[in-house]
């Protein structure tokens, strides 16, 4: 029989991903391991391994395709001695379903067409239709996105959303001027409405509303890529579900300073006599939130309906701004790493982050977070907490401030930190008690040294 080639469940989380590129062709061989296909998911792109031998005989969703569901048919393949051409021939389309266009601001919104009843989920598809019927697929709602290489090239390049580009070409296809002319806002469908599934973005006013309320050409639409709607859905049920109170501090980091600048100059050097490593304030704030969570163990939980998770290791997770949004790539069991073992993790994160190559594991779970501002002078602000986390700790700029010792004013470096905390899983005096524990060893660098 021929072997159906799925898209897989990159991570615990995934429903949909984007076909990015195929690796491998129609006819080639190709053996377990060998590396066929590269799917995108809302934060990174990852490799798709083969787990069967034989020939790859029917590919059914094109590269470029967004919005593939998890388990959908994207390829065939015929086995060890059998026929390629005919396990090509029975095999079918397996279409992933378009979101569905939201309403124009001058028209009023009309019901959706019925849709066609969806392939069974295993064993062999009717053939593939022809290449009208393939244009036909594309007009009625379904994700099959025709384009051109470049175009693609040009729209990710671009951050833009393919399946929201009004194509030109023959049968709609979407080609290099039609992504050009999105850019400057034009070609563009409507916003996709939000998924049934899931909060609302804008829970108190429909796409129609929001556009109506301000003179058509007066702005361009920008269409949300995944990561953008996966960032408000997330945060958005978090606000709405999740009690959170905050406590904030400012912290004397004077020590603290003086500390990184005799760390950073005794670094050993590389043969190009560059350092190999160089410490941040951010650096210390990790190894400082790692060990504190490891003094009030009560606070490095996270909250189930079932009972509480209490975790043995503090691994951290560090928002990385990237472009688009952002990303949190954690630093596992930081409590027992180096703070240079800590820089050099996060430079590799950061790097890996912002070119979409981190793999799942290396961005989901953590115990909690950090998100730092100060590098854009940023004195004080609350961050959401992004569960299964059940604290996140905002840090501002450090600054010179007045403080008062022994009735004299005397200038200090000072930066504020404010703590979130999940009230279902963490109270305030423990919660205060966390905050503590981290002011006293940032304040102490020394401390993180035992």
């Amino acid at each position: 029989m021929p072997i159906n080639i799925l898209m897989p469940a990159l991570s615990p989380t995934m429903e949909k991903g984007n076909l990015a590129k195929w690796l491998k062709k129609e006819g080639d061989k190709v053996k377990s391991g060998d590396v066929i296909a590269e799917i995108e998911t809302d934060k990174a792109t990852m490799e798709v391994e083969a787990v069967d031998e034989g020939t790859i005989a029917k590919i059914l969703v094109p590269e470029g395709t967004q919005d593939v569901p998890v388990n959908n048919i994207i390829a065939v393949m015929a086995g060890e001695g059998e026929d390629v051409k005919a396990a090509g021939a029975g095999a079918g389309a397996a279409p992933a379903p378009k979101p569905a266009e939201a309403p124009k601001a001058a028209e009023a919104p009309k019901p959706a067409a019925a849709t066609s009843a969806p392939a069974p989920a295993t064993g062999p598809t009717q053939a593939a239709a022809p290449q009208a019927a393939a244009s036909a697929s594309q007009a009625n709602g379904h994700a099959r996105i025709f384009s051109s290489p470049l175009a693609r090239r040009l729209a990710k390049d671009a951050g833009i959303d393919l399946s929201r580009i009004n194509g030109s070409g023959p049968h709609g296809r979407v080609v290099a001027r039609d992504v050009e002319d999105a850019k400057s806002g034009k070609g563009l469908k409507a916003p996709a409405a939000a998924p049934a599934a899931g909060p609302s973005i804008a829970p108190g006013m429909s796409d129609k509303q929001i556009l109506a309320l301000f003179e058509e050409g007066s702005y361009e639409i920008v269409p949300h890529d995944g990561m953008r709607r996966t960032i408000a859905q997330r945060l958005t049920a978090s606000v709405q579900t999740v009690p959170v109170f905050y406590l904030t501090m400012d912290c004397d980091i004077g020590k603290l300073l003086v500390a990184r600048e005799e760390i950073n100059g005794a670094a050993p050097k590389d043969k190009e006599k560059k350092p190999l490593y160089k410490l941040s304030v951010n650096d210390f704030v990790i190894k400082a939130m790692a060990i504190a969570l490891q003094r009030i163990p009560n606070c490095n939980v996270s909250w189930t309906e079932g009972g509480m998770l209490k975790h043995k290791h503090s691994d951290i997770g560090v928002a990385v701004a990237m472009p688009g949004g952002l990303i949190t790539p954690i630093i596992r069991k930081a409590e027992t790493k180096t703070l240079s073992t800590i820089s050099s993790e996060m430079k590799d994160y950061a790097a890996r982050a912002r070119a979409r190559k981190l793999k799942p594991e290396e961005y989901q779970g953590g115990t909690t977070a950090v998100s730092n501002l100060g590098m854009y002078g940023i004195n004080h602000f609350t961050a959401v907490i992004n569960p299964p986390h059940a604290t996140i700790l905002a840090v501002g700029t450090s600054e010179e401030r007045p403080v008062v010792r022994g009735g004299k004013i005397e200038i200090a470096q000072m930066m504020s930190v404010t703590l979130s905390c999940d009230h279902r899983a963490i109270d305030g005096a423990l919660g205060a008690e966390l905050i503590g524990a981290f002011k006293q060893l940032i304040e102490n660098p020394v401390m993180m040294m035992v």
